[in-house]
């Protein structure tokens, strides 16, 4: 039997109008979502506290299994000391290990942001590069690191996924997987491009807040109505 070139290659692709129903109210309630959590005061705005791009970049670093809380205590101190990539290159290890001791790893941490300060400067002449590739090509950073800084200090949409945004796209059947790159990407097919850095902050802000791990306060929940997981709580 010959098969035509889309039966060869599975499922044709779908562009435009050609869109499933499915797909668009799928994109319409995720739209819908966010528009009331921004209503109800879950604004999509960064937490963590910086005036420039390397800032960003070393405060998303040092945010890994940390609170922004913790880390804003502790970036005035740290940047004080080492407001440049070509200053904290030179650090001492111990040095930046006792500023940065309490947002935990900090071991790990220091040496990532020594060695990512070394690659800035050596590399990058001190400038923070505008690329995913470039981004996560540097030591500690990985692609949730490089959306929150292209998302918030360039201006480039990205999905942020962290162990917030994974619960509550689950929650609200975004997706069904736990692997954040797949996670993205299902987000990216919902949210308009250009919420992607807002509205991926906003399901953030919801997890962080309101949609927790253990018990989730869905009293207090503006999206309850919408949301169908079987864990919720009742009213």
């Amino acid at each position: 039997m010959i098969l035509s070139a889309a039966s060869r290659k599975g499922r044709p692709s779908i562009r435009g109008k050609q869109r499933p129903a499915s797909t668009q109210l799928n994109r319409a309630r995720a739209v819908r979502i966010l528009r009331v959590l921004v209503r109800t005061n879950v604004m999509g705005r960064i937490e963590l506290d910086f005036r420039t791009p390397f800032e960003l970049l070393v405060a998303t670093i040092l945010s890994a299994q940390c609170t922004d809380q913790r880390v804003n205590q502790v970036t005035p101190a740290l940047f004080r000391r080492f407001p440049r990539p070509a200053t904290l290159a030179t650090a001492n290890t111990r040095e930046v290990e006792r500023i940065i001791r309490s947002t935990g790893f900090y071991r790990a941490k220091a040496k990532n942001l020594i060695a990512c300060a070394r690659v800035l400067a050596e590399r990058y002449g001190g400038e923070i590069p505008h690329t995913m590739e470039a981004l996560t090509s540097l030591p500690g950073v990985g692609r949730k690191t490089a959306n929150v800084v292209l998302g918030n200090a360039f201006g480039q949409p990205g999905v942020i996924v962290d162990t917030h945004v994974t619960r509550v796209a689950n929650r609200l059947r975004f997706t069904r997987s736990g692997d954040p790159i797949r996670i993205e990407n299902d987000l990216q097919q919902l949210i308009p491009l250009k919420q992607w850095t807002t509205g991926s902050q906003t399901l953030l802000l919801h997890g962080r807040y309101v949609c927790v791990a253990r018990t989730p306060k869905c009293n207090m929940c503006s999206i309850y109505e919408e949301c169908d997981w079987e864990g919720k709580h009742p009213r």
